[in-house]
């Protein structure tokens, strides 16, 4: 009861006022929905497109400098505004530097887990940058990038044609199909099952029932 009234305070003060930005995402753990509109009040954003998804775990270093297109999706990543040798630089050289950079982010974007985007760059419309890529440059749009630093490896125009050949050979294809969007949670579970029972063949679903179908360890005695 306690937690839930924290909660709904910490909720109200952060998405009314922007106050108490690390409790809130913190304790109410806001779905990347909520934080995404977190951001478009109180985030300090550039611009912040429609139909966007934010995980609480993305990092912004210099969201001023961020411009952010429609319908882009962020995993837990990094977009660094600035370059962080400076301040070391200015007092090691005696000298007065100063490097920062914009990030600009067309639309239909996606950027994976663990990825780290460099300032000045811009990030072309329909692109896929893959989990872990280290992005150094300009990414063309229509391309999906992966490495350190990243490069082209493919075109995403490509990538759907080959998902949705893959897609209407899945065993479940059929409720993919009848879904309104890329997720309901009303047919997950039996997606779940069918996905389980696919990959592993005929899978206790319960935790009792896996568990004593695993070989059990020895130990030497």
């Amino acid at each position: 009861m306690i937690r839930s009234t924290v909660q709904k305070i910490l909720r109200h003060l952060a998405m009314r006022y922007g106050k108490f930005p690390r409790l809130y995402t913190k304790f109410c753990n806001p779905s990347s929905e909520e934080y995404t509109e977190f951001l478009r009040r109180h985030g300090n954003l550039y611009a912040l497109g429609s139909n966007c998804n934010i995980l609480p775990s993305t990092v912004f270093t210099d969201p001023a400098y961020v411009r952010i297109g429609n319908n882009v999706d962020f995993s837990s990543c990094t977009l660094l505004g600035h370059d962080g040798s400076i301040a070391m630089l200015n007092r090691a050289y005696n000298v007065k530097l100063d490097s920062v950079g914009k990030i600009d982010i067309g639309d239909n974007v996606f950027i994976g887990h663990g990825a780290i985007v460099l300032p000045n760059v811009t990030i072309g419309s329909n692109a896929i940058v893959v989990a872990g890529a280290l992005i150094t440059k300009d990414v063309a749009e229509g391309d999906i990038v992966a490495g350190v630093p990243a490069k082209p490896i493919s075109r995403v125009e490509d990538l759907v044609k080959k998902l949705q050949a893959q897609t209407q050979s899945l065993p479940w294809a059929d409720l993919i199909n009848s879904r309104e969007r890329g997720f309901d949670p009303a047919i997950e579970p039996q997606l779940v099952q069918l996905r389980v029972s696919h990959f592993y063949g005929n899978t206790p679903t319960s935790t009792a029932g896996r568990s004593a179908a695993l070989p059990q360890p020895t130990f030497n005695k």
